[in-house]
């Protein structure tokens, strides 16, 4: 591993497999992210609409002491986000 790839890491780093769960037509990858000793959660909700997958990334200031907590958190928050916004999510 060269030098560069030590400090910054390494350019080939792929994200971790997430089992989506389906939501109205929605599929929610919850990928809560380590802040210090907890889990910030956050994740990304995607669709197929016109034969386009669109994709909305999110973050929240939330943080939870397990990362599966941190991740069911995540589910149900982006549930009320798809409620309340539906299709405009991508807009």
């Amino acid at each position: 591993m060269g030098l560069f790839s030590r400090l910054f890491g390494s350019s080939t780093a792929t994200e971790p497999t997430v089992e989506p769960v389906e939501y109205k037509s929605f599929l929610i990858y919850p990928n809560s992210e380590p802040d210090g000793s907890q889990f910030r959660i956050a994740g990304k909700l995607t669709k197929e609409i016109n034969g386009e997958l669109k994709e909305h990334r999110f973050i929240r200031s939330d943080v939870i002491s397990s990362k599966a907590n941190a991740d069911e958190l995540m589910v149900s928050k982006a549930k009320v986000l798809i409620d309340q916004l539906g299709d405009s999510l991508f807009k």
